[in-house]
């Protein structure tokens, strides 16, 4: 992004001035825009009427007095493409196109859209295809029908893929503030990652959600949610199409084990981007962030009147790693001042309700149980239905609650047991004492756990320096590619530092002469391209101890590697040194996901790698701090850390192993399609890749 489109962007996001492009239904958005409380110029384009609906019509964009800084376009794409020709000629800020039949439609449509992207010069442009931009910090409404949500001096800046789940958002009953709602549409110009990286020089931005189906930009992705990480502003990321999807060519082990999921969980874990499974957890941790006082750590004072309540705050506590630091004696002696005999004094505490609208009591209760080291405080607030009368004593809770909060200096929230017990002027008055109104005390404290965990989660990551590094998104290859053969696929690796058992190429003329130079017992293979995984093939025989063991296993190949493949020419073969019984074995493999990036895949590896299927999946470029963490978060990690009395895995040799494949893959990210080293034997004294396999585009395998 340029920096005149930048700076047009900012326009585009904090109007002085708007324009509307279109028919009869545009005439209802200028009006939409001044009952939400915008008092700037605004204007209808409209070549046939000189009024719609009331509202005085321009003719044509030239007989605008300058370039407003937003514009609607609600048009179709003919005109559309004439239209921003004409906005970008009068130095208009930014332009938003409702219309469909772009790039969404095929070839000739993404010919037209880059016609557009052309059109629009140095003029910010968002769209097309997408419904616009609610601006709820400036009112302006650049939207095609009405839209929920209100005014705000500070909230959370929503973009999403689907036009229709913003429309929803914005109508929903969750009091979210949100300062910024956009439907980025086909992303033309302006996309996910060019967006977040300006508004996050909003102060009033509080935290991002995102909506995405996918990313088009992920090394820009990553700037910016690098940049939210040290601003301490959290990303709420609600990823849909979670199928995995599978290698093309599905030659290594690796393409089974990270589909395109895996990465985004890579991508996501890397810069503290809080990914959530469906709509009410979006919105709920959204809200947790909202007001922008998130807590500092996951201790957590409780406050209900209700064992029952009491209860459920710490299953659901426990559940999302919050933890509830004990009252110590002073409190306890104090609170007993204060409640009945029967209270248990413990942290989540149940106040009881009988001290309930005892404006006296619940002060005193509330300065003792406030009065702690924990990180915030939270209160179950129930209300019961308006037509009972008693809202007034939820109200005085409510009030209290939030003035304690203030004396303390703490953060906090509160919640109820079901999503619609706490109204809506409860909610908003929380929000406007920067404390957050969470719907259902399950989903708040899996809420709040997510928050928790960002704060704690974003200083190490930041410590840990891979978040700065963008991600490697190379172009994709066209084709199948080549597989190099084991010998070629280890010499290729062994430049970069990974350990392989001393091997001889040989033939079956020459096997008996190299075996004596190598040394018994040793591993016999066929090398061919064509068999890339030699055990099904029988074209692997282990363990052999002599020249008599070499000669029968070499017929016996013979023999299987026809039976499986009868067109496979049995005429070299590789001779390796026996390796030693590991403490473990693991796979270490490259896969590349086409306008994504590359993925290094670590996994518990040999046979049963498929079986187990316990991986993880790290980004390209990473660190070494990144892969030992990964390598200890496998299932199996336990065998390397001394199991039942074994040795304990060489640690720094297994890193330096796995990095010189990350190095390699690096070094090699523009014609690399796959790697398997599988697998990669872990001791107490070094590592040793025993089969390796390596696959490059066409055109570079030659």
């Amino acid at each position: 992004m340029s920096q005149a489109i930048r700076d047009n962007l900012k326009r585009l996001l904090a109007p002085r001035h708007l324009a509307f492009v279109g028919g009869r239904s545009m005439a209802r958005a200028p009006k939409r825009c001044a009952a939400g409380g915008f008092t700037g110029p605004m204007w209808l384009v409209n070549p046939q009427h000189d009024s719609l609906d009331g509202i005085p019509c321009v003719r044509r964009v030239a007989d605008l007095p300058y370039g407003p800084d937003a514009v609607f376009i609600a048009t179709n794409r003919e005109l559309t493409l004439a239209c921003v020709a004409e906005l970008a000629a009068i130095g208009t800020g930014g332009a938003i196109c409702y219309a469909s039949g772009f790039a969404e439609t095929g070839v000739s449509g993404a010919a037209l859209q880059q016609q557009l992207v052309s059109a629009a010069g140095d003029m910010a442009l968002l769209g097309p295809n997408c419904y616009g931009l609610l601006d709820y910090l400036h009112s302006a409404a650049l939207w095609p029908v009405a839209h929920g949500g209100k005014a705000v001096e500070k909230g959370v800046a929503v973009l999403t893929q689907s036009g229709n789940f913003a429309y929803n958002l914005s109508m929903s009953d969750r009091s979210l503030p949100i300062a910024y709602m956009a439907s980025v549409g086909n992303q033309a110009q302006l996309g996910v990652a060019e967006l977040m990286d300006v508004l996050l020089d909003e102060p009033r931005v509080t935290a991002i959600g995102l909506h995405l189906e996918g990313l088009k930009n992920v090394p820009g992705f990553a700037r910016a949610a690098h940049k939210a990480l040290e601003k301490g502003i959290p990303i709420i990321a609600l990823k849909t199409g979670v199928s995995q999807i599978g290698a093309e060519l599905a030659l290594s082990h690796t393409s089974s084990l990270s589909g395109s999921d895996a990465l985004y969980d890579s991508l996501f874990a890397r810069l503290g981007v809080i990914r959530v499974s469906g709509p009410v957890s979006f919105v709920e941790t959204l809200k947790a962030a909202a007001c922008g006082n998130l807590p500092g750590g996951n201790c957590l004072i409780a406050l209900a009147c209700s064992g029952g309540d009491a209860g459920l705050i710490a299953d659901y506590a426990e559940r999302n790693q919050l933890a509830l630091p004990k009252l110590d004696a002073g409190q306890r002696a104090e609170l007993a001042q204060v409640l009945p005999s029967y209270a248990n004094l413990v942290n989540p505490l149940d106040f009881t309700t009988a001290i309930w609208g005892d404006r006296e009591a619940l002060e005193r209760m509330l300065e003792t149980a406030l009065r702690t080291d924990a990180d915030a405080a939270m209160l179950v607030l129930d209300y019961p239905a308006e037509f009972t009368g008693e809202r007034k004593e939820c109200d005085l809770l409510l009030a209290l609650f939030c003035a304690a909060l203030s004396r303390h200096g703490k953060t906090g929230f509160v919640t109820s047991a079901f999503p619609e017990l706490l109204p809506a002027h409860a909610r908003e008055r929380l929000h406007a004492h920067g404390i957050a109104a969470l719907q259902g005390v399950e989903d708040a404290l899996a809420a709040w756990g997510r928050i928790a965990d960002y704060q704690n989660h974003r200083r190490v990551l930041l410590e840990r320096g891979e978040s700065i590094l963008a991600p490697l998104c190379p172009q994709p290859l066209a084709g199948q590619g080549l597989a190099l053969d084991e010998w070629a696929s280890k010499q290729a690796l062994r430049a970069f530092g990974l350990s392989t058992p001393a091997a001889v190429l040989s033939t079956p003329g020459r096997a008996i002469a190299d075996a004596k130079l190598l040394g018994y017992p040793l591993v016999l293979k066929a090398v061919s391209t064509d068999l890339p995984h030699k055990t099904e093939a029988g074209a692997v025989a282990l363990n052999l101890k002599d020249g008599v063991a070499l000669t029968a296993a070499l017929e016996q190949m013979r023999e299987q590697i026809g039976a499986y493949a009868p067109g496979i020419v049995f005429d070299q073969l590789l001779l390796e040194s026996m390796a030693t019984k590991p403490l473990a074995e693991l796979i270490v493999g490259i896969k590349r996901e086409n306008d994504f990036g590359l993925a290094l895949v670590i996994g518990a590896g040999g046979i049963l790698v498929e079986l187990l299927k316990d991986s993880r999946s790290l980004l390209l470029p990473t660190t070494d701090e990144a892969i030992r963490n990964a390598v200890l978060s496998l299932r199996s990690a336990a065998l390397l850390q001394g199991f039942r009395g074994r040795e304990v895995a060489d640690m720094d040799a297994l890193v330096a192993a796995i990095r010189a494949v990350a190095d390699y893959a690096c070094a090699n990210a523009g014609r690399l399609l796959e790697l398997d080293v599988n697998p990669l034997l872990v001791n107490a004294h070094g590592t040793l890749a025993v089969d390796a396999l390596i696959r490059l585009g066409d055109e570079h395998a030659r």
